[in-house]
Order: structure tokens, then sequence, then C-alpha cells
């Protein structure tokens, strides 16, 4: 069972939040925060899987939280959402190694679906969002360049995870073990100098792999 911790500062949607996550019978809202400085308090305390996150929010707001959370406990997974459709809260968020962004007008499938990508490796984005921030993650990065000696299998790896795929899928369509695709992850985060999948996945769109 994999252990929420919600942070949003209306009470009534943090309840409808944990309605609609506690359908499904691997996720459990174990705590509540109302903000992010409330959010950390609570992590330095428990164990906890997954983060659900408002963006504005009194005292600490949601991109702050994830910038110090990721640098904490980069295990940790956080799903960024927000009633806000901009593309600039989506991008900071993901730079700060969010593992996902949604808008609170998704549904309810598509919410316990965001959770099961992240916890999965997977990165979860809205479809307006995705529109909106990987068109401009790839135009802000048109002059970048690699300089890493990546393996073919590595830019293989590092492609699919730019697509938002699971260990489990670039497993399946590399024919690895999914032990395998984690090693060459690792070494590819070494390499890159990348803290970790999520800023992959932005590093691969960047660079149109």
């Amino acid at each position: 069972m994999w252990h929420v911790l919600l942070v949003e500062d209306q009470a009534i949607v943090r309840q409808g939040l944990k309605v609609i996550l506690e359908q499904d019978e691997n996720i459990r809202v174990s705590h509540e925060a109302e903000n992010g400085a409330e959010a950390i308090d609570i992590l330095e305390r428990y164990s906890i899987d997954f983060v659900m996150m408002d963006v504005r929010m009194p005292v600490m707001n949601g991109i702050e939280a994830t910038r110090i959370i990721k640098r904490k406990w980069p295990e940790i997974k956080i799903l960024i959402l927000t009633t806000f459709n901009d593309d600039e809260y989506a991008v900071e968020a993901l730079k700060e190694g969010a593992n996902g962004f949604l808008l609170k007008t998704a549904d309810s499938v598509k919410l316990i679906e965001a959770v099961h990508s992240c916890m999965k490796g997977g990165l979860a984005l809205h479809d307006e969002v995705a529109a909106k921030v990987m068109p401009k993650l790839l135009q802000k990065s048109t002059k970048e360049t690699i300089n890493i000696d990546f393996s073919p299998r590595e830019l293989s790896i590092t492609k699919l995870v730019g697509e938002g795929k699971t260990n489990k899928e670039i497993a399946d369509e590399l024919f690895l073990s999914i032990g395998t695709v984690k090693n060459h992850i690792t070494q590819i985060l070494q390499k890159t100098g990348l803290r970790d999948r999520t800023q992959l996945a932005i590093f691969a769109v960047k660079h149109e792999l």
C-alpha cells in the first residue's frame, strides 16, 4: 500500500481528494497538510511514498516545497495538482523534480492513474499541460548539444524515459529485465549528473532524443 500525503490549503478539497484516492485499495491518505512547510514537517516524522500537492498555498508554495522535498527525500514521488492552467508552473515544478502535473479538473480515474504512473516511475502530465509544456521545453533547448558518451542502449532507454514510459514498459519494449533497466538508468543519471528520472525525462525531451 502507498502512503499519501495531501498538501492543500482548503480542507474541503483535501476531503474530496481523499475520498477519490482511497477508492483504490493500493492508496491510503495517511496525512494531510495545509502548506509546504507543514508537509516537510510531516515528512520529517513519518514514512510517505507519495505527495499530492497544490501550487498556491500560504507560508510555503508547492514549487518551493517540491524543491526541498526532492533534495531531502528524492525517492518520494510528487504530483502537483492545481486549478491554474499555467505552463510556467508546470515547467518550474518539473525542473524541481516533480513527477507529474495535473489540473484539478481531472476526473477521479485520471487522478488515480496519475498516482500509479508516478509510483511506477512514469511522468504524469495532464494533456492540456503537456501540450503547452513539451513544445516550450523543446523551444528553449534547440541550441543545446550533448557531450555525453551514451551507449546505444543508454540512448534507447533515455528516449523511452522521455516518452514517459515506466521501467516495466521500457523492459518489455527492449526485452530486458526491470532490474537491468533500473541499473542502466542509474548509470545514465551518473553520466548526466541529473538527480532523478523526472529530470532525465526533461533532458530527453529538451535534446530531442
